[in-house]
């Protein structure tokens, strides 16, 4: 299944985000391309500089799960209109597992 994401435009700040392949968590890029699980340590990337890191993570499948980007402001904060379903991902389940919906 893949899933419909929004083309950015090239001088929009993008974060790139996965999922921890061990965890399954919801990671993000930090400037020095490790990954971290706090969203407020998401790098923002432009231009030819996100393109190289979008394929940098494609190459981490050990590490990650299905890379992509999204908008983020120039500070890295969450952005655009995506921004509900990244803060939910950025935040975790909303609810608690086991004990029924």
């Amino acid at each position: 299944m893949t899933s419909v994401r929004p083309k950015l435009k090239s001088d929009t700040p993008k974060a790139v985000t996965a999922w921890a392949t061990r965890t399954g968590r919801s990671v993000w890029m930090r400037q020095d391309g490790t990954w971290s699980e706090n969203v407020g340590e998401a790098a923002p990337f432009l231009g030819a500089e996100a393109e190289v890191r979008l394929a940098e993570a494609m190459g981490q499948e050990a590490v990650v799960t299905d890379p992509y980007f999204m908008e983020v402001t120039e500070s890295g904060r969450i952005a655009g209109r995506e921004t509900i379903r990244e803060t939910i991902r950025a935040t975790g389940p909303t609810f608690i597992f086991g004990e029924g919906i």
